[in-house]
């Protein structure tokens, strides 16, 4: 068909990509993970680093690199995850603005090198099963916060029939604080994605409203929608 979809052993949906646009975000909320765009500083964008903890598909690595013109990063703990994507998902070898780290992400974003680094961080955790994100600890989430720049923002996919959103708020809450989190409402197939701010901000709705045109206008991805189902968890 027009797209290809990833799957670890199960029909859960691991990632999907259109053939026709290798680099395009296909799936709403993998659009909704680039929900940092709205606190960044869209001239800077290209300067900055993203990172993606669990390269799935490898779609927010690639339009990351391809489209943004980040320095990207993925790391990802299934050698075959990657073999797959670079095979079937069109994602580019490694460069001086791509790499892909094999490792346990819970150890590697512990690793000096990356702190202070990450301009826009996304967490998209999963096991074959797609149960419930493998990490999900205030420890965890506290080392996800050291990876930041101060303007520095992640996103976390949370998803799955055993996952609790209460208790995966709560835990982002101790490491972040609560005027950090901001959430969309969930979509259709049940994925609600999160947004921590390193430095908590307070936008005014019609600087965000202006924000999003631009994002849209300048990377076509819808961020219009977004404003009326994306808010602050603690008002």
């Amino acid at each position: 068909g027009e797209v290809r979809h990833l799957h670890l052993g199960t029909p859960w949906i691991q990632g999907s990509m259109r053939i026709d646009e290798p680099f395009a975000l296909e799936l709403e909320y993998v659009q909704r993970m680039m929900a940092w765009l709205l606190f960044a500083d869209l001239a800077q964008v290209s300067k900055g680093h993203a990172m993606q903890l669990g390269l799935g598909a490898g779609a927010i690595t690639k339009f990351c690199h391809k489209k943004l013109r980040m320095c990207a990063t993925a790391i990802e703990l299934n050698p075959q995850v990657l073999a797959v994507c670079r095979q079937w998902f069109k994602l580019p070898p490694d460069g001086p603005k791509l790499r892909v780290v094999l490792a346990d992400a819970s150890k590697e974003i512990q690793n000096p090198m990356w702190l202070g680094t990450v301009d826009a961080l996304a967490v998209d955790l999963y096991d074959h099963e797609a149960a419930a994100p493998v990490l999900d600890s205030p420890d965890f989430y506290a080392d996800c916060r050291a990876l930041l720049t101060e303007t520095g923002c992640m996103t976390v996919n949370l998803f799955g029939r055993a996952s609790s959103f209460d208790r995966s708020l709560q835990s982002m809450a101790q490491a972040f604080g609560d005027d950090a989190l901001w959430a969309f409402k969930p979509t259709r197939e049940g994925n609600t994605v999160v947004l921590a701010q390193r430095t908590p901000t307070r936008p005014k709705r019609a600087e965000l409203a202006e924000k999003a045109e631009a994002i849209q206008t300048r990377w076509d991805l819808p961020t219009s929608k977004w404003l009326r189902v994306f808010k602050p968890v603690k008002p």
